[in-house]
């Protein structure tokens, strides 16, 4: 697929198409295909490129206090990885891992570096991107040092709804209890005790590892005194 039938139309890239100058920097592209539980960027290794997740579910992380794995964030399609790593140090503070089969569209930093001093469009709109994201990881930290155990348990989950949404009654994305640990930032039988009292009072559902959230306003209501950034 090239970038003109692309239909992540939120990709920065595909948005400054219509430029002359991106139209050519496309081709330089190199497609990625990684399997479901590849890891693709390991965190320490030096920054060579970009990523635009063309198509999947990428895991981002990185190692914690004593080599706990810290989850950053989830991506999907038309989202980049990487951007901690380029043009602000020599190697990648993240790890990226994929949770089901993935495309991505790979540029080299060398090609980047080119285009951004070449166009004045996607520089701008890369730049208010970096500008957008430190609010959120501002944000995050802010709401997240104030909230409770249960709380930052409950936006996990919140947070996977706005960004994956739910099928069949039960959560698009389905992760293991660690990870909603790792996300949380608490431990795996916390989220195991949280998630049975949910249940007990039906503000969520299960099915094996699948999650359901039958009323999705009760567990916004929980967090409406901290008014926190929703996260997409």
């Amino acid at each position: 697929m090239g970038c003109t039938e692309c239909l992540n139309n939120n990709c920065l890239i595909k948005k400054n198409l219509h430029s002359g100058p991106v139209e050519d920097f496309t081709a330089g592209r190199k497609l990625i295909h990684c399997k479901k539980g590849q890891q693709f960027i390991m965190e320490g290794a030096p920054v060579n490129g970009l990523f635009f997740l063309l198509q999947g579910k990428v895991k981002v992380f990185r190692t914690g206090i004593h080599g706990r794995e810290q989850i950053v964030r989830f991506a999907h399609d038309g989202e980049i990885i990487g951007h901690r790593g380029f043009g602000t140090g020599e190697y990648y503070p993240i790890c990226a891992l994929a949770l089901e089969d993935s495309m991505l569209c790979y540029f080299s930093k060398e090609q980047l570096q080119h285009i951004l001093r070449n166009n004045n469009g996607l520089t701008y709109d890369l730049m208010l991107f970096y500008a957008n994201e430190l609010n959120k990881s501002e944000a995050k930290v802010k709401s997240i040092s104030q909230m409770s155990v249960r709380e930052r348990v409950i936006d996990s989950l919140l947070y996977s709804y706005r960004k994956f949404g739910q099928h069949n009654g039960f959560l698009s994305l389905q992760l293991s209890r660690k990870e909603y640990a790792d996300y949380a930032g608490t431990t795996e039988e916390q989220v195991i005790r949280i998630f049975s009292a949910l249940k007990k009072e039906k503000m969520l559902k299960t099915q094996g590892r699948k999650i359901g959230l039958p009323d999705v306003s009760l567990l916004r209501k929980e967090l409406s005194n901290h008014h926190y950034f929703l996260d997409s």
